[in-house]
């Protein structure tokens, strides 16, 4: 085949990292190696049974055909519902669209907002697709490390960022990789700079805004600075608070000229969100939530033992973070270290590479988050696994000269 036939927009667009790592275990796993998968974002949680019984009801009622290409009725009407009360700001259901996973809405808000050379300031470290959709868009991603500052983007900084061609920010709270959770208070002073640039669009990654620890209380820039709904979109879904990654469902709300260009594109790529799925996320919205709390509990024990765990080995330092379900330590420290048959660990690749082949666990180069150095656990596996991952990491590490 002519290589000419490959768009030329691929060539800057790598495959997402974190698919590769688990790709890599699974195939280690297949052969009869006794690897631990930490690289997969998504909770080891069952969806809770009220939520596939409402899957199982819509298959038997019949309702296995297109929906509108933004999503049934009653479900964007429950989304506009909780986005208003997630964020105190009145959304009408024409002010939302329900796509197949948080991932394809960003992409659609891209797609549907980039001109060629629009800039999208993305606070690094950050979720691997970020940069990636800005790129297939047309747009310029412009990452700005945060590693020195707590992983958190600071007035300061987006001040010395925004330029003419400035169209979007993106702020994931918490985060995707480390887990950070801006206050109301960081918000706030982010929103003051905001308000200087009029032009500036921000799109708030909520996913895993259920995902607290501590008693921690949800912080959101639309609380602390309402004036700014009419340049914001706010995207979320069900993945990972009702552990239905595989279920497709994510959401958006905003203004609603943007949300309509959005349903555009959607219109002409997949059309409507499976419709079993969104009578799942239906459920999931509307029904019970203690699941939830109890989940949360969970995640918060095994943060504290991995944390704790990571901080005893030499060389690797681990912050606590305050929501979501990763831990992104520090492996600078590492860096140039021998390995017991000679081989330098050169970088963050090197190093989770080692840690695959001889520790058996497979962890997220920080590299690919855009922070060189670090590397990411997903810790949404059982406390057995995570302790023997753990034991394997140090015994790895400790084998370094």
């Amino acid at each position: 085949m002519h290589s000419s036939i490959i768009a030329h927009r691929l060539s800057a667009i790598k495959p997402s990292p974190t698919m590769a790592v688990s790709a890599r275990a699974a195939e280690l796993k297949a052969q009869g190696v006794d690897v631990i998968g930490l690289g997969a974002g998504e909770p080891d949680f069952d969806t809770p049974e009220h939520i596939q019984q409402a899957a199982i009801a819509a298959m038997k009622a019949g309702h296995t055909r297109y929906t509108a290409a933004a999503g049934m009725p009653a479900l964007r009407k429950a989304v506009a519902e909780r986005i208003s009360h997630d964020t105190g700001v009145t959304y009408l259901p024409n002010q939302t669209i329900v796509g197949s996973g948080g991932k394809q809405v960003l992409y659609n808000l891209f797609m549907a907002t980039l001109n060629p050379g629009d800039e999208v300031i993305i606070p690094a470290p950050y979720w691997v697709s970020y940069p990636d959709m800005v790129m297939l868009a047309e747009g310029q991603p412009v990452e700005i490390d945060t590693c020195d500052d707590g992983f958190r983007l600071t007035p300061e900084t987006l001040d010395s960022l925004i330029t003419p061609r400035t169209k979007w920010l993106v702020l994931n709270s918490p985060s995707n990789p480390t887990g950070r959770a801006y206050t109301a208070a960081e918000l706030s002073a982010l929103a003051d700079v905001i308000r200087q640039y009029p032009r500036i669009q921000i799109v708030t990654d909520d996913i895993y805004d259920r995902i607290l620890f501590d008693g921690r209380k949800p912080a959101h820039l639309l609380h602390v600075a309402p004036d700014l709904a009419d340049c914001t979109v706010v995207v979320n879904g069900v993945s990972k608070a009702y552990a239905m990654t595989g279920w497709r469902i994510g959401y958006a709300a905003g203004p609603k000229a943007i949300i309509d260009a959005m349903e555009i594109i959607q219109s002409q790529s997949t059309s409507n969100a499976t419709s079993i799925s969104q009578h799942a996320a239906l459920a999931a919205l509307t029904g019970p939530q203690e699941f939830i709390g109890d989940m949360v509990k969970v995640f918060q024990r095994r943060r504290d033992l991995v944390v704790d765990g990571l901080n005893a080995i030499e060389g690797i330092v681990c912050d606590r973070p305050e929501g979501a379900f990763y831990v992104f330590p520090d492996a600078k420290a590492l860096l140039g270290k021998k390995t017991p048959d000679g081989a330098v660990i050169e970088d963050d690749l090197a190093l989770c590479a080692y840690l695959l082949d001889v520790g058996l666990v497979a962890v997220v180069p920080g590299s690919a988050f855009g922070a060189p150095g670090y590397f990411r656990i997903s810790y949404a596996t059982s406390d057995e696994l995570l302790s023997k991952a753990i034991a394997r990491i140090s015994d790895a590490v400790g084998k370094l000269k």
